[in-house]
């Protein structure tokens, strides 16, 4: 048996108990890369972002029904990881339609606000002593300019006076009651994921 035998032999026993599906997610993980946008989204009965002026808290965002945005930005992200990230979360149905049923309506068909905080510590990892380490978020200057850039992109796909924010790089307490409580996160590594398996599907039909 030669060694190109032996190898297409040993590589099938391993690869076979695996679907197609299965093989091509596989390629996908590989060739993404793991950087992304992240935003933690809550629906809301209420939410509020207060900071301090003058040593006294002081309210400066306030929403009803609608949506608790956590935003956190990679030290890679692009517009393009914002442009995504904005579309999914006016799009994203968290609420039921007029005949009860659930699921099936989102932010803007309610006519609810959305409020955004910036959160830098999403991108939080631990270390072997337990603190807290954030080298993977994006720095401080340029996370702000990208920030200002996703409120726009929010608000040009909205309305402007439907989203509110807290305050970048200062200390917040931010109030809310949850509405479920119902909790998801949105990924812009999901658009890559998805563009990444149609292409090695393409590629596999041809």
């Amino acid at each position: 048996m030669s060694n190109k035998e032996r190898f297409t032999r040993i590589t099938s026993v391993f690869i076979q108990p695996f679907s197609k599906i299965h093989l091509l997610i596989v390629i996908a993980l590989l060739i993404v890369p793991a950087t992304a946008m992240k935003i933690v989204i809550q629906r809301v009965k209420s939410a509020s972002v207060s900071i301090s002026v003058n040593q006294q808290p002081t309210r400066i965002s306030v929403i009803g029904p609608g949506i608790l945005a956590l935003v956190g930005l990679h030290a890679e992200d692009t517009s393009s990881d914002l442009e995504w990230c904005a579309k999914r979360l006016l799009a994203v149905k968290l609420w039921e339609n007029d005949s009860g049923s659930q699921w099936r309506q989102h932010v803007k068909q309610k006519g609810f606000e959305i409020l955004c905080v910036s959160q830098f510590t999403l991108y939080g990892t631990l270390s072997k002593k337990n603190q807290p380490d954030y080298k993977l978020a994006m720095k401080s200057v340029q996370a702000e300019e990208m920030y200002t850039m996703f409120l726009g992109m929010l608000k040009e796909g909205y309305e402007e006076n439907k989203i509110q924010d807290g305050k970048f790089g200062e200390m917040m307490d931010v109030e809310l009651v949850n509405d479920g409580p119902v909790t998801l996160v949105i990924d812009s590594r999901e658009e890559l994921m998805g563009s990444r398996v149609s292409s090695v599907e393409s590629l596999n039909e041809a």
